[in-house]
């Protein structure tokens, strides 16, 4: 019995009917088929977001035909068969069948085939190895994508170590989608590859596996996949040590308890050491974006230690100290790491007050400091510093003539 998927609303829908009308104007029916993610999801059931298209066009080819059909297309990855059909608005990557000549664990030299079962074979695992005619016909050459997919195992395609080999980034790729899709053990000789060849992970480009990474710490529940990472050593080949794994599965824990959005960037930092420092060298070594750095590093800053007996004035003192936003990860962190669930409704109250207080601005300006006699330069500063400090102590007192009576008294203390 033919598998099928039956015909999808993202199957049939104008948008993709086009590009699949341009193709087969150019080479025929069946000259293109859905493939991989598309084909796997909707099998077991989840959403699709992106669709990918395989077909024995070669790339200019498929140029031609899409401008015949007057659609856009893009030359995202031609040495590699790709060209990206653009069509309502919405992307359709469209690769040529290929296999590997040449490949360095980093990037492969590849030729250009029309058999679909040679394309599978160069494909990294076997529930993404399949392919979906218009009709929802399913074409799974190497046999077992079907159930793979529907037994959640993340089993490579052909031999392990040969597919890693051909792109280290494959290893985490194999926790990754064990992250999303894996259920039950791993597969041992995916697993045995992984470990055995981890070590190369540091030959790729910085890009690749912090985007790896990310995707990877989005999934609903990764820490079974990064326990897996954890013992085999492979996660020790991408983050500082000391990994904090307690924390990172406290704080995916939490999530899921109090309905928290999945954060990937926070897990990341729930897993780092708490070096402020270190973390700012990790991001940068790795191309996060500045914003990603600065927040990773805010997370992880010694100072305020936040505790979930925090009194209201400390919640607002803190709060104005790092921010809202930092505050929101420091108390999460904090939370994550603690023992038990006594606290819970002091953590959730300091949250909350922390997410309802705004921070005022502080009432005084350096003109003022200087209408209080205090000489331009570095002692305006100083006293500013010491009011703010003042100010603070008295849980931000709404009512500025008080500050500048307090300006007044410590600038008639000073000796200019």
């Amino acid at each position: 019995m033919t598998e099928t998927i039956g015909q999808r609303p993202w199957m049939t829908a104008p948008k993709a009917a086009a590009v699949l009308d341009a193709l087969e104007a150019a080479g025929g029916p069946d000259c293109a088929r859905f493939v991989g993610g598309c084909v796997r999801n909707t099998l077991i059931g989840r959403p699709v977001s992106d669709i990918d298209i395989a077909t024995v066009l070669t790339p200019d080819v498929v140029t031609q035909a899409l401008e015949a059909a007057g659609l856009k297309a893009v030359p995202t990855g031609v040495e590699h068969g790709t060209v990206t059909a653009v069509s309502g608005g919405q992307p359709y990557e469209i690769t040529t069948l290929r296999r590997d000549v040449s490949t360095d664990g980093r990037r492969a030299v590849v030729a250009f085939t029309t058999d679909w079962a040679e394309d599978a074979q160069r494909r990294d695992f076997t529930l993404n190895s399949l392919y979906a005619r218009r009709d929802g016909s399913v074409f799974d050459p190497t046999g077992h994508g079907v159930t793979d997919a529907r037994a959640g195992r993340i089993v490579f395609v052909g031999e392990a170590q040969a597919r890693v080999r051909e792109d280290y980034l494959r290893i985490l790729r194999f926790f990754r989608f064990f992250a999303w899709y894996g259920a039950g053990a791993p597969d041992a000789e995916a697993l045995a590859a992984c470990e055995a060849l981890r070590g190369e992970l540091k030959t790729l480009s910085a890009e690749r596996v912090s985007k790896e990474l990310t995707k990877l710490l989005a999934a609903d529940d990764p820490r079974p996949a990064v326990a897996l990472m954890h013992r085999t050593g492979v996660l020790g080949e991408v983050l500082p040590a000391p990994v904090d794994i307690a924390r990172f599965e406290g704080l995916v824990a939490l999530e899921a308890d109090q309905l928290f959005e999945c954060d990937p960037l926070l897990r990341l930092a729930a897993l780092l050491p708490d070096d402020q420092v270190g973390a700012v060298g990790f991001a940068e070594r790795l191309r996060f974006s500045n914003a990603e750095r600065d927040r990773l590093a805010q997370a992880l800053a010694p100072t305020p230690a936040l505790k979930s007996w925090m009194s209201p004035k400390e919640i607002r003192r803190a709060v104005y100290q790092l921010g809202p936003k930092p505050f929101r990860d420091r108390a999460k962190l904090a939370w994550a790491r603690s023992e038990g669930t006594a606290a819970t409704m002091q953590w959730r109250g300091l949250i909350a007050l922390g997410e309802g207080w705004a921070p005022p601005a502080f009432p005084l300006t350096g003109e003022d400091v200087i209408a209080a006699g205090v000489p331009k330069g570095p002692m305006v500063g100083q006293v500013m510093r010491e009011v703010e400090a003042w100010w603070i102590d008295h849980d931000f007192l709404d009512d500025k003539l008080s500050t500048i009576e307090k300006l007044k008294a410590v600038a008639q203390g000073m000796a200019f």
